[in-house]
């Protein structure tokens, strides 16, 4: 980690640490009711939590907790309330996984119920403990966790940013190794064709009678000159690797049909069935092709063998047939096949398929079946794309949750908060059957049975006062849902001097 990022995170907390501090010597000092040793215990414990929260977050937040449950049951406390909302904050922000957060919320929230209970004190500041840790701790947390993939949305941004830029450049670089391979290809083909015609030609030479020994001689040495050419041409055209070079291809315009002309023109045996079709774009390439490697196996393997070029059109697809009789070099190409191999893949790339293989009788077929357009290829979306796209629904996702968890939180009190204040009042409603069996003079242990469990914790407001001279007085709802009327029993010595209902 570079210096400078060490130095702004001391800074950082730091300045956490003096801000989280200021409530503490504000509401714990003797002052306000609280002691110098609070006021210690409480900067040393926040020194300890900011000095741990980046490498434990929960922890600062769970010992926050710790230390406001033991001055309120509520959980909210002047003292320790901003570092609640810091803390929960921070963990939110820093915490990788959402587990252990989860845990911690229930965790407080049992606690809290406990101490209730053991206190023997109402559910009402269990309630505002609630309120406190959905409002306090989870809203904080949950806007940690939206900054969090926000900035991790925003850092995977870049990163996928400066990969794409890596990857066009190597994709780039391809499609120039591809289209210098491409035109070597072409090279290949379009030479070795011409090469083979050449040699078809002194090899007629070589056998015109018309000529000399001596001038046949000469048209056999370029009748094998051609042929070995040929070969070194395919060993050698993959070193073509300079940059900017040009490479002859095929005659510019030439059809399929031009080929075949040519072809027999150089004294090639060649019959032609079917009008050679005019196909688009890499079909009709791919077509030429298809031709132009026929004939020149079969003036390579086969010399003097007649050749049959036919075309048939079926609908949208094109089957172009080239097949070579059997001479004295008849069969496969003895080159091994790298020309068909390079051949299957143009046709293929068009869309369509290529068979070749010996016939019977001796010869060799070359066939390809091409369609009249080449089905458009559907563009994958990039994987960088794919992972930009996921990270932004997860950032929407928690922002969704950022939302709707707070107020699904918040309703769900509402409604426990009132079901609870139903039960509650329930509880300290006297029916009046039994207030009327009540008689001045019982003592408490007589009329227990018929009191509700519980009496109200506080009377409505605007009763008339209490009578004097008495211990004590209770009151208890006449009606289940209504704050008023109430009835009210006094009693001194343990014994009932009054009991009135009170509107």
């Amino acid at each position: 980690m570079p210096e400078t990022t060490r130095a702004r995170r001391r800074l950082f907390d730091l300045a956490l640490w003096l801000l989280l501090c200021v409530p503490v010597l504000l509401r714990s000092d003797p002052n306000d009711g609280g002691s110098w040793l609070q006021v210690a215990a409480g900067v040393t414990l926040l020194g300890g939590c900011v000095a741990v929260s980046r490498r434990r977050p929960l922890l600062p937040l769970a010992a926050t907790v710790a230390a406001s449950l033991p001055a309120t049951l509520e959980l909210f406390t002047p003292s320790y309330s901003l570092a609640l909302v810091a803390f929960g904050y921070l963990a939110g922000r820093r915490q990788d996984h959402t587990r252990g957060s989860l845990w911690l919320f229930g965790t407080v929230a049992a606690v809290g119920l406990l101490l209730t209970r053991l206190t023997g004190t109402s559910l009402g500041p269990w309630f505002t403990l609630l309120l406190a840790l959905a409002l306090a701790i989870v809203a904080p947390w949950l806007v940690g966790r939206y900054v969090r993939q926000y900035d991790r949305l925003v850092r995977s941004g870049w990163e996928l940013a400066d990969r794409m830029e890596r990857e066009q450049a190597a994709v780039a670089d391809r499609e120039r190794l591809r289209e210098r391979s491409r035109i070597a290809g072409d090279m290949h083909d379009s030479l070795g064709h011409d090469l083979a015609l050449i040699a078809v030609r002194a090899g007629a030479l070589e056998v015109d009678p018309g000529l000399g020994a001596e001038q046949q001689r000469a048209a056999g040495e370029l009748r094998r000159a051609a042929a070995e050419a040929t070969e070194r041409l395919r060993d050698v055209i993959g070193v073509l690797r300079e940059e900017g070079a040009g490479a002859p291809t095929a005659p510019p315009g030439e059809t399929a049909g031009e080929l075949v002309d040519r072809a027999r023109a150089s004294g090639l045996d060649v019959t032609l069935s079917g009008a050679p079709p005019e196909l688009p774009g890499m079909a009709g390439r791919a077509l030429y092709r298809v031709v132009q490697e026929g004939l020149t196996n079969a003036a390579k393997h086969a010399p003097g063998a007649a050749v049959a070029v036919g075309f048939r059109e079926a609908g949208p697809r094109v089957t172009v047939r080239v097949e070579s009789g059997p001479g004295t070099g008849g069969g496969p190409p003895a080159s091994g096949g790298s020309g068909l191999v390079g051949l299957d893949e143009r046709v293929r790339l068009a869309g369509g398929t290529l068979t070749h293989g010996p016939v019977r009788g001796g010869g060799f077929a070359l066939a390809a079946v091409l369609p009249r357009r080449v089905p458009a290829a559907v563009p994958a979306a990039p994987t960088s794309a794919r992972e930009l796209d996921r990270a932004r629904r997860r950032v929407r996702e928690d922002l969704v949750r950022a939302i709707w968890i707070p107020l699904a939180l918040l309703a769900a009190l509402a409604v426990l908060t009132a079901g609870v204040a139903v039960w509650s009042q329930s509880r300290s409603y006297l029916e009046p059957d039994n207030y009327a069996r009540l008689l001045v003079g019982q003592t408490y242990a007589e009329i227990v049975e018929d009191l509700p469990d519980h009496a109200l914790e506080t009377p409505p407001r605007g009763l008339p006062a209490e009578p004097a001279g008495v211990d004590d007085c209770r009151y208890y709802r006449a009606t289940v849902f209504a704050e008023v009327p109430v009835y009210r029993l006094c009693f001194d010595g343990g014994r009932l001097v009054s009991a009135d209902e009170l509107p």
